[in-house]
């Protein structure tokens, strides 16, 4: 009679390992938490496609929480997950807009649209200059031989964004991602008078839509360009 076989022994190492790929499956793309997917997942569609996914949105940017939760996208979510994203994102991407008995109907993303009927957005525009002394676009540092030469661009977004500061700095949550390593400091002064818009969103980013509405902030705006690194690239230094 033969003798059955032992069953496979499950070492420490391998039942770790099984629990990380799990984690990591739970987590979703590169690691990410189910509230982080969520979120990326809320700014896909609210800031770039609600329309090429057949999903109305108003001109202020809000779309039904139910048609949200609705397409295929959020299947795996519901409305208290929305609901703890935008209470806890940090950066304060997203504002829930309430009906008559106070049931979370609308949702929309506050900034960074692409969406070219989205123009209502109610943003502050800035009159007075002493209010922002100084706004920063954040970039890449790959990216300054085209911006020294053509100036920012609003790319495909509806403006072009900003911070009135860097990021942690005086109360700055937003305008610029954290992984940027070249500042691009704007004259508001010179922009303004020469007849440029800024304007405000409720998270405190700073928008324009650039010179003569072209989404165009040109270089002579520019009054110092820096690295992360701390090099000053724009003036020059002296010799």
């Amino acid at each position: 009679m033969s003798t059955p076989a032992k069953p496979a022994r499950v070492t420490p190492s391998a039942t770790a390992d099984v629990k990380k790929n799990s984690n990591n499956r739970n987590r979703g793309p590169r690691g990410d938490s189910p509230t982080v997917r969520l979120s990326k997942a809320l700014s896909w569609l609210l800031r770039h496609n609600a329309v090429s996914q057949g999903i109305a949105i108003r001109p202020d940017g809000y779309v039904k929480i139910t048609a949200v939760l609705g397409h295929p996208k959020f299947k795996d979510f519901t409305l208290d997950d929305i609901i703890k994203v935008v209470d806890t994102n940090e950066k304060k991407r997203f504002e829930i807009l309430e009906d008559a008995q106070g049931q979370k109907e609308y949702i929309r993303a506050v900034q960074g649209h692409s969406i070219a009927a989205v123009a209502e957005l109610g943003f502050e525009e800035i009159t007075d200059v002493s209010q922002i002394p100084t706004a920063v676009h954040g970039t890449m540092f790959r990216n300054w031989r085209f911006i020294g030469e053509q100036g920012l661009s609003k790319m495909n977004r509806n403006h072009i964004h900003m911070a009135h500061g860097l990021l942690g700095e005086d109360g700055v949550i937003s305008g610029m991602r954290q992984r940027c390593d070249l500042y691009i400091h704007i004259d508001t002064a010179k922009a303004v008078g020469d007849g440029i818009k800024f304007y405000r969103s409720t998270n405190n980013v700073i928008l324009s839509d650039g010179k003569n509405g072209d989404g165009i902030i040109p270089p002579v705006y520019f009054s110092r360009v820096v690295r992360s690194t701390g090099e000053v690239i724009y003036p020059k230094p002296a010799a």
